[in-house]
Formats: structure tokens, sequence, C-alpha cells
């Protein structure tokens, strides 16, 4: 006679994040990652934003919560908690920040900074600043990595340029806005600006446009979170710290899972480093002395996939079209016409390594004047088709 195996018990969990938010959803990933790789039985209570429901939580019918403690109401309305808990949130430089007696998983924003100020660095920077969120009890993870900029500056010897900004809504973007630009203006350059977030680095990079600075070579700008979706929103792509925030949540699933059994990890503090650097266009400085040449690049940026011509570009500096190609023979040995296609074909590889786009919809999209010039181009440029290149990268992308 054979025995029936009893099935798993399925345990109630609240996951208490903004899922409008890209680390929180990725933390959320994490999360998911692990029940899938553990066959864990978890039905899980999640809202968009938690925050609408957090009234009562404490009082959550369930086995378990994973919550990011970032939010001050977060840790108030979890205090009293007689459930299992386990905090996500930022690393704290004061230990007595961290809720008492609860494991809490934390992002190193010391780690973080650190490796967006070495990559600056590495471009070829002498001058930095930061741009930071206005302070609120509800940023105070901002004002750690504005603790951790000022820190290795002061330790290189370097003067700490920090600006915090206006809160960003709709009625105060522009005055937001011209302020940023202000301050960008009167900023020694070039200068390499670490941002708080995407969010705030796409900000900065709308400031620069707005004011005519050239980035990367003048203003190189990184941010913090490889948004996807601030990608798409920037004519200049740019570049981003990538935070372990998945490594995170499942380590926070993975210690709740134990606690769900019995474990207890009173006061654990567990530090996730940064994953790497996201490298874009924002930040490859090249080191210029010519200004017509920096115009001309910050200009060809934002519209190269838009067909545009050099004498659009010398038109945009403001001199003759003969000036401009001398100025890019001497700094660039190449022509405008060979800097504005090689942004057209940069933009073309990444299109046709990360989606099954066509490459009649990729040749459109990216400015060619037509699908036989752009096979035309990769042939001569890279020795094969756009479709040929295609599946190259899914190849090479596709695990061993």
């Amino acid at each position: 006679m054979t025995r029936t195996q009893t099935p798993p018990r399925t345990h109630r969990i609240a996951l208490l994040f903004n899922a409008n938010k890209v680390y929180d959803r990725e933390i959320i990933t994490g999360i998911g990652n692990y029940l899938l790789s553990t066959r864990v039985a978890w039905d899980l209570f999640l809202e968009e934003d938690f925050r609408c429901r957090l009234e009562g939580i404490e009082r959550f019918d369930g086995d378990g919560i994973i919550a990011d403690f970032d939010d001050p109401a977060v840790c108030e309305a979890l205090s009293d908690c007689a459930l299992p808990v386990v905090a996500v949130g930022s690393s704290y430089e004061d230990a007595s920040q961290y809720p008492p007696g609860l494991p809490y998983i934390a992002t190193d924003n010391p780690k973080l900074v650190s490796l967006a100020f070495t990559h600056l660095i590495g471009a070829g920077l002498q001058r930095f600043a930061f741009y930071s969120l206005p302070e609120a009890p509800e940023n105070r993870w901002a004002q750690q990595r504005e603790l951790a900029f000022t820190h290795l500056l002061n330790a290189e010897g370097l003067d700490v340029e920090i600006n915090r900004g206006l809160p960003t809504s709709a009625p105060g973007w522009n005055k937001a806005s011209e302020q940023l630009a202000a301050w960008l203006k009167d900023l020694p350059k070039p200068v390499g600006i670490i941002a708080v977030t995407d969010a705030r680095a796409r900000h900065l990079l709308q400031a620069c446009l707005m004011a005519g600075i050239a980035v990367p070579e003048e203003v190189a700008i990184i941010g913090i979170d490889n948004d996807p979706l601030t990608r798409t929103l920037t004519r200049i792509p740019l570049s981003s710290v990538i935070q372990g925030t998945e490594e995170m949540g499942r380590t926070a699933a993975h210690l709740l899972h134990q606690m769900l059994h019995g474990a207890r990890f009173p006061g654990r503090r567990i530090l996730v480093p940064p994953v790497g650097i996201n490298v874009l266009e924002s930040t490859k400085h090249q080191p210029l002395s010519s200004p017509y040449v920096m115009r001309a690049r910050h200009f060809i940026r934002q519209y190269a996939c838009q067909g545009i011509r050099t004498e659009q570009v010398a038109d945009y500096v403001g001199v003759s079209r003969s000036s401009l190609e001398e100025y890019f023979r001497r700094e660039l040995q190449c022509t405008v016409h060979q800097e504005i296609l090689r942004h057209k074909l940069d933009a073309a590889k990444t299109m046709l390594a990360k989606r099954d786009a066509s490459s009649a919809e990729v040749a459109i999209r990216c400015g060619f004047t037509s699908l036989q010039y752009m096979y035309a181009v990769f042939r001569r440029e890279l020795g094969c088709t756009p479709r040929e290149y295609q599946e190259r990268a899914k190849s090479s992308a596709a695990p061993g």
C-alpha cells in the first residue's frame, strides 16, 4: 500500500512594496525567483502601492511579511507586529537607524556611490558633484548616499558639491528645471555628477539639454537603478549603477522561509553590494579642446537617428560646414557624417540585440535612408548583414 505524501503547507505572505518603483519591482522579482527555484508554496498579498492599504496591516491574517522599511510609515505600522517580518531597505551609517529586532536586507549605499565615483574617475574626470533629493524622513536613504559621497571626496581632498534640488511635481517642474540648469551652468567643467536615482539623472540630463550643456563632454551623468523606463525617455542614453535588488529579494525570501519554520534572526543585517554599471553615452567622457566639436557631438547624440545631415549640425554649432569638418578631422580623425553614421550603427546594433525587430523597422527607427543602405553599412563596418548580427547577438546571450 503506497503512502500519499502530504503537500507542503501554503503560507500567506504580504509583500509591502511600491510596484510602481523599479527598485521595489526588482526586489519583488527576486522574491519570485526564490519561490520558483525552491517551489515554496506561498500565497502573496501584493498591492501595486501598499501605502493605499497600510492601515490595519498589523492585523494581517497571514503568516509573514517582507516590507520596504525605507518608508517611515511602514516602520511605525509594523513596530508591534507579531508575525515574522523581514525588513528591506537602505543601509545606514548610524546603526540606530535600523529597526530593532528585525532581520534587515540592505542595499550597500557606500558601495553604490563608490562604484559610480570610481567610474567617473576612470573616465578622466577630476571634478565631481552629487544631485540628491530634498531632506525628508522618506528620503533618509538619499541622505545616506550623500554621506557616502561626502566621505569619498573628503578622503581624496576634493571639494564636496551637493544639490538636493526641489521636489518634482507638475506645477513646480519648470521652476525646478530652471534652478537645476542655473546650478549646472555655475559648476566648473568638465564635471562628473552622480544622481541619487535614475529619475534624478534624467532630470539632470533634461536640464543640460535645456541649457545647451554638452553631455558628457562638459557634464558626465551617472544614475543609480538601471531603470529601463528611464532609458526609453532620454535622448542621450544614461549610464547607471545596477543595484543588487534581485539578490536582496532572494535573500529576504530565504530568511522568511526559514523563519516560517522556527528560525529567528533578530537584528541580523545583510548588506548586498551593487552588481555593476551599465555604461552608456552619458559618461563616455572624451576630453576635447574644440567647443565646436563638443556642441556638434551633443547635437548628434540627440538627433542622429532622426536623419540629420552635416549641414544641420553645422547650423546648430554656428560655423561653416568646411570649418566644422576641419575641427572634426583634428579632434576625432573622422568626418561629421562618419560620426552621425557611428551613432546610427550603434543604435541599430542595440535594437537588433535586444528584441525581435525586423531589419526594416530598425532601418526606419535608426534614421537610415533605406534598408539597402543599412545593409551596406553593416557589411562594410561589421562584415555581416543586420540579420546575421542579430542571430550572433542572440546566440551569445543564450545560456551556455
